[in-house]
């Protein structure tokens, strides 16, 4: 292995021998803790991911549970090594915090639940009325910017975790609860009658989830980037090797040799890929165990689909 290039942060991991990531306090299909303390969700398996590339287990992982409004400032003060708890990779968040975005996780966009009952068809319609939002979030200075140009306003109300906020609207004192999309389809499956409530079809902001790691370490970064890719690319591969078992599974030892080749480089070894698609599967497999229709949440791919698919994932070559 060559620890130069995998760097500081790296040789800490092992020495320590569990990954610490950030994660959010309690997002279904992100990243939530079940009542037995087992954590699930597209962020955790992304943590898991780099576990398994970088010590071997995709299971030795810390959970570090964060507001909105901490996700980066336990990240940059040295408290984790990664943070995977729906962060939006924006400009303002790398220049202000000594953080750098590895990789889109998942993209998204803002968007409003409310009482089917209610009879609000798009967000115009929740002009002058309150809304719940998660403080530490771009949910306000997102619909500042949707409401300001047309004339329009909402009042906002923050709270401090998910679970407030949905109980903020919950408890009928917000119109609506703003948050991501694909957030909010965790968060209406919570609610006591889900039926009763609807997400509505707009979007109004634009939201690339991505996993974050601190400026002082490219060695990191480069492995952190490198194992959203393998997930994206073993999707491709398989997508291409057509149905079968056989096909999946010549397709995926042919990404594992593609991508084990450069593992010494950046401080890992051969196999590194292998325990990685071992340990999670390709990013179609994690997204289908944590939103998809197995999930109870059905959450359609939309733009995290493969770009050949409609979407914008378009992994980068391993060879």
């Amino acid at each position: 292995m060559n620890a130069a290039r995998g760097g500081s942060t790296l040789a800490a991991v092992r020495a320590r021998g569990a990954l610490r990531a950030v994660v959010s306090r309690g997002v279904p299909g992100l990243s939530a803790c079940s009542a037995h303390g087992v954590w699930s969700g597209l962020d955790t398996d992304v943590a898991r991911a780099v576990a398994a590339a970088a010590l071997g287990d995709g299971d030795a992982v810390e959970w570090v549970p964060a507001d909105p409004a901490d996700r980066l400032r336990v990240l940059a003060a040295g408290g984790a090594e990664l943070t995977v708890a729906n962060t939006t990779w924006t400009m303002g968040r790398e220049a202000a915090w000594p953080v750098l975005f590895a990789a889109v996780t998942c993209y998204d966009g803002e968007g409003f639940l409310v009482r089917t009952a209610d009879g609000i068809t798009g967000p115009a319609a929740l002009a002058g009325r309150e809304v719940a939002v998660q403080a530490g979030t771009t949910s306000a200075a997102n619909l500042a910017a949707w409401y300001g140009p047309r004339g329009l306003a909402v009042r906002v109300r923050e709270y401090p975790t998910p679970a407030a906020a949905l109980a903020g609207y919950a408890g009928g004192g917000c119109a609506a609860l703003v948050l991501d999309r694909v957030a909010l389809a965790g968060q209406r499956a919570q609610l006591p009658v889900p039926g009763g409530h609807t997400v509505l079809a707009e979007t109004v902001s634009r939201e690339p989830m991505a996993a974050a790691v601190r400026e002082d370490d490219p060695g990191w970064l480069r492995l952190c980037r490198w194992v959203v890719n393998l997930l994206l690319a073993a999707e491709h591969e398989v997508a291409q090797a057509g149905p079968g078992d056989g096909s999946r599974a010549a397709a995926l030892e042919r990404v594992a040799g593609a991508a084990g080749r450069h593992g010494p480089a950046v401080g890992l070894d051969a196999r590194w890929a292998a325990r990685v698609l071992a340990a999670v599967g390709t990013y179609a497999d994690v997204y289908e165990r944590a939103l998809g229709p197995a999930s109870g949440l059905d959450v359609p791919r939309g733009l995290n689909e493969l770009w050949t698919g409609g979407g914008l994932h378009y992994p980068v070559s391993l060879y």
